[in-house]
């Protein structure tokens, strides 16, 4: 228990000053760091061919957006299909399938990470490095430059003081914004991270695999060979971007990429660190201390609730192995190096932000922990992804206002405009989105024959199914392992999952933000709803669970929560 308040202390108390710097940035405030990055970034807006002092309305921000994911997607998918062509390549990996470097591609471009391959032994360095770090350094900046923008416009947009209502708004460049978080943040952080990790035994080689001799022999082979690489920058980046893609297929439980409890708790720490500045990141950027309160407070104890369950179910006997040895914490599926709680620890926050990454297998929880993992990602706002995190917040937060003013009679309104039912409609149709996504994923997948290739039978094998398309639509990418999932139809079907999961959650946001930054605003009185308080603090948790319980409340029985009422009452 003090490892893990030591380490929530450690991230808590890094992310103040990284919110108030990542406000800096995204703001351009000058400072003596601009004689360094100026010049890298003049460059670089001079070959994207960009005028950095032009705003963009929403429509042009989420063009930009648009466009450049397509071009990185399409650039990482031939990477992964012709690998075997390209070089940095030792180990002569053959190229991908292609419904296989589809779906890697878009896992990775939408910041989700999931993997139906096993990196070490499927892709190349140069895939390595080019397709899959590239992308985990880009594209949690562009998700945080989406909601830099939202922001930008719930406040009327930077031109609030002179634009006329009605006029298109002003929400910020996107391709500055991306750059200075990309040059000025991430990478600067995922160096000091990679130094760090590897002080700890990581590899940081190009060198090929290593051929050793192995200890005892007697099992029949003489000879073991370890893949090797430069995998603590990929582990600094998958952590510090909520990605969580590993470069070895057993992710963070490997001894090469995780080898030591300090590596451990620095990925920890690294996992949400980013994600909680983003909430501290929010006074200094739109002026309103008791916003960040709120938001805080609402995701620290939904947080803190997620965790306390999470650690006290991993505490319990696992009941497949009761009566056999002494009883004990849950320690199937885990590295004994690390025991029940600090993996418990990591299955909590890797779920509450969408970093999927694991040092434990989330298949041999104890069906309550198994059950707030998938409530975690169901929220997919706890902490979140970068920006996206805050984004899915900001939704709640918007219907909450909505469902509030209904119940008092006050007209709905976010910082004095008008909160219309355009904007909701818009909103609600996220929530629906959701449900009928991983819900009918869900059930073609359990219909039709042979297409699940789920490892287990009854309730857990529906929950097996249920985690895969909950994981991919939260852009989360951890499993619960056992499924056949390198197949056509879960290559295909979890791309379209991955789709649906990232680009609507944060373009039709951005459009409501645009819509609102038009109107004109009215100023606050007495009668307006007071939403930066604990009294709407404690509504929008209730409206966070009961949207969250009664979408998906049929589907977790069927799963995870009815396999520990099984366990209650056998």
């Amino acid at each position: 228990m003090t490892e893990i308040l030591l380490i929530l202390v450690a991230a808590i108390a890094l992310a103040w000053p990284l919110g108030h710097y990542l406000a800096a940035v995204l703001k351009g405030t000058p400072s003596r760091a601009d004689t360094v990055f100026l010049p890298v970034e003049s460059a670089i807006y001079g070959l994207l061919r960009v005028d950095p002092q032009r705003g963009m309305t929403w429509r042009g921000y989420a063009a930009a957006f648009l466009v450049s994911n397509l071009l990185l997607g399409v650039f990482a998918g031939f990477v992964f299909a012709f690998q075997d062509h390209l070089p940095l390549n030792p180990d002569g990996i053959p190229g991908m399938r292609w419904d296989l470097a589809l779906h890697t591609a878009i896992s990775f471009l939408t910041n989700t990470n999931q993997q139906h391959y096993s990196g070490q032994a499927q892709l190349s360095y140069l895939s390595q490095l080019v397709g899959i770090v590239s992308l985990q350094v880009l594209t949690p900046m562009m998700g945080l430059g989406i909601a830099a923008a939202m922001l930008r416009g719930l406040f009327g947009g930077r031109d609030a003081a002179t634009a006329p209502e009605g006029q298109p708004r002003d929400l910020g460049n996107y391709w500055v914004d991306v750059t200075r978080l990309t040059l000025r943040v991430f990478l600067p952080l995922s160096l000091l991270v990679a130094l760090a990790l590897t002080t700890q035994g990581v590899p940081s080689t190009f060198t090929g695999a290593a051929t050793v001799q192995t200890v005892d022999a007697s099992a029949g082979a003489s000879e073991q060979t370890i893949p090797l690489g430069p995998v603590a920058s990929m582990v600094a980046t998958k952590q510090l971007g909520t990605n969580g893609g590993g470069w070895y297929g057993p992710n963070s439980t490997m001894p090469l990429e995780n080898p030591t409890p300090l590596s451990n708790a620095l990925q920890i720490v690294s996992i949400v660190v980013l994600p909680i500045a983003v909430v501290f990141m929010l006074t200094p950027f739109t002026g309103r201390r008791r916003l960040t309160a709120l938001v805080f407070g609402v995701m620290g104890t939904l947080s803190l609730v997620s965790l306390a369950v999470t650690v006290y179910a991993e505490r319990q006997p696992n009941a497949a192995v009761a009566g056999l040895a002494a009883e004990g914490p849950n320690l199937e599926g885990k590295e004994l190096r690390f025991g029940a709680e600090s993996s418990a620890l990591w299955a909590a926050v890797t779920t509450q932000t969408s970093n999927g990454s694991v040092d434990a297998m989330h298949d041999s929880l104890n069906p309550l922990a198994g059950t707030v993992t998938l409530v975690d990602m169901l929220i997919n706002s706890i902490w979140g992804g970068i920006g996206c995190g805050l984004i899915g917040h900001l939704v709640f937060l918007l219907l909450g206002i909505f469902i509030a003013g209904l119940m008092i009679g006050r007209t709905p309104e976010v910082f004095g405009r008008k909160l219309e039912t355009q904007e909701v409609r818009l909103l609600s149709f996220l929530i629906v989105l959701q449900s009928l996504t991983i819900l009918g994923f869900t059930a073609l997948a359990l219909v039709i024959p042979g297409a699940a290739g789920n490892s287990n039978p009854g309730l857990h094998g529906i929950a097996q199914v249920f985690y895969e398309y909950t994981s991919a639509y939260a852009n989360n990418g951890s499993g619960f392992e056992g499924l056949a999932d390198g197949t056509y139809w879960w290559n295909l079907s979890a791309s379209a999952v991955l789709l649906l999961g990232r680009y609507p959650c944060l373009l039709i946001p951005l459009l409501v933000a645009g819509s609102l930054a038009q109107k004109r605003q009215a100023p606050e009185t007495a009668g307006s709803l007071n939403i930066e308080s604990v009294t709407f603090g404690a509504t929008l948790i209730a409206v966070i669970v009961l949207i969250t319980v009664l979408s998906y409340l049929p589907a977790l029985v069927l799963g995870t929560v009815g396999e520990q009422l099984m366990l209650a009452g056998a």
